[in-house]
């Protein structure tokens, strides 16, 4: 550390001596300088030179090793260089804030992991007492309750569905088996979940299904048509929903067409946003912000264009966009 310090001064230590050595020239060649009057100069600047080496030594060294202590962010390779007598502790420093750094990284990781599965865990026990509670509702003989409980039964079950898919979105490419999708039993799934709910509200649906199946994953793409057809009941009063598939550009397409409100022209470019529900019914509580946020995820990870239309008033028009096969299996490779 010593011979590291003293050769990054060694500038500094070479014009002194050349001082010093001036002045013995000086007096060598001028007989009448006293020579041991100078001898006696260069003694005490010699020695306060030396002094202030170690006091600087010291400080500097003390102030090296304090930045153990600092920030995790500092960025301490701009302080070293090749010859620096600090570059040992500044990369046992760096070294030390890497390990740490990589084990809150990995603690995080396990808390966020065992967060996941215990609320995985508690979404399928609740679905138990959810299913029961289906059941007994459906023995009841008083329509005008079945219907309302089947309608807050629902709410709740859409709402555990849609956090469950939150929680498993992160590891959505694990999760995914492409496949050849038949539409028509997939969409008519989602339309018997949601039967109770469009019988209350008057809306029917209109299928038109040209294109019968598609090459996607049935869990996921169950999943998005489900958020769609569950945003075009909610924001529709009696009135039909159409459902439409068909080839074009080479490419299949599922249209979603709903006649309720639509959605305003300031809106469109936020309608997938984390959390964003209307600036129109900004105080609706029955919208979480979340369902076409994780269908458009969902979408992305298939390779799946969502294509939205819509004017207030007339309502509003989603369309799925599915890859082309080769395109599909292209970005599948690479």
């Amino acid at each position: 550390m010593i011979i590291k310090y003293l050769r990054e001064r060694l500038s500094w230590i070479m014009l002194v001596i050349c001082l010093q050595l001036l002045t013995f020239s000086v007096a060598f060649l001028d007989p009448e300088i006293p020579f041991h009057s100078l001898l006696y100069i260069v003694f005490l600047s010699t020695v306060i030179f030396v002094i202030f080496l170690v006091l600087r030594y010291q400080k500097e060294t003390k102030f090296y090793k304090s930045l153990a202590e600092w920030e995790p962010h500092l960025d301490l390779s701009s302080l070293a260089t090749a010859d620096s007598p600090y570059e040992e502790i500044i990369s046992e420093n760096l070294l030390h804030q890497t390990k740490r750094l990589k084990g809150e990284a990995e603690y995080n990781r396990i808390m966020l992991e065992e967060e996941k599965d215990d609320l995985l865990s508690w979404v399928h026990e609740v679905k138990t007492p959810l299913t029961a509670m289906h059941l007994m509702i459906e023995r009841l003989d008083d329509e005008t309750i079945k219907t309302q409980l089947t309608y807050e039964w629902l709410r709740i079950h859409l709402l555990l569905d849609q956090q469950l898919h939150q929680k498993r979105i992160v590891f959505i490419e694990n999760d995914l088996y492409v496949e050849q999708v038949q539409l028509k039993p997939l969409i008519s799934q989602e339309i018997r979940t949601l039967r109770s709910w469009c019988m209350q509200k008057g809306i029917g649906f209109d299928l038109d299904l040209q294109e019968t199946e598609v090459l996607s994953d049935a869990k996921w793409l169950a999943f998005i048509v489900r958020q769609l057809i569950t945003n075009a009941v909610k924001y529709s009063e009696s009135a039909d929903i159409y459902l439409r598939s068909y080839f074009q550009d080479d490419g299949v397409i599922l249209e979603v067409q709903d006649y309720g409100r639509g959605i305003d022209p300031r809106d469109l470019p936020r309608i997938f946003d984390k959390g964003f529900t209307s600036t129109l019914n900004h105080r609706e509580h029955m919208a979480t912000g979340m369902g076409l946020y994780l269908s458009k995820k969902a979408a992305d990870s298939l390779m799946i264009h969502i294509d939205v239309h819509s004017k207030p008033g007339e309502g509003t028009t989603m369309r799925l966009i599915f890859p082309k096969r080769n395109d599909f299996v292209l970005i599948r490779e690479s």
